[in-house]
């Protein structure tokens, strides 16, 4: 690939739609939604502010939240298999169903399954 995933993808739009078509997912899934606030709004801002800057876009999402601290802003919720499993799940329909190139998707997924399972705190 040449220039940035966030390049290649065309920039920050690409991360809102994604991340709009995984909480779709996320709203009505029984493991996931207990975990989320009532209003999912901030989390999708955060989640593709984080995902647009990890890419390769401007460093919006860090002058607004600091350092992204995954494990740490991730550590008051429970997340065993079952949640990193119902997340990775949702995350690739939202993958799949973008117009990315399959190199593209891959890279995501990649990436979203190591974090995934990084981010399990609980057996």
């Amino acid at each position: 690939m040449i220039g940035t995933l966030y390049e290649i993808v065309g920039g920050e739009a690409f991360f809102v739609a994604l991340v709009e078509r995984f909480y779709v997912h996320v709203a009505e899934d029984p493991v996931l939604r207990p975990l989320y606030p009532a209003d999912l709004e901030p989390g999708k801002a955060h989640l593709s502010g984080f995902l647009a800057q990890y890419w390769g876009g401007p460093p919006n999402y860090s002058m607004v939240r600091g350092h992204p601290r995954l494990r740490m802003r991730h550590a008051p919720f429970i997340i065993g298999q079952a949640e990193r499993d119902a997340w990775v799940t949702h995350m690739r329909t939202a993958v799949d169903s973008s117009e990315a190139a399959p190199v593209v998707k891959s890279e995501l997924m990649a990436y979203f399954k190591n974090t995934a399972t990084f981010l399990i705190n609980r057996q």
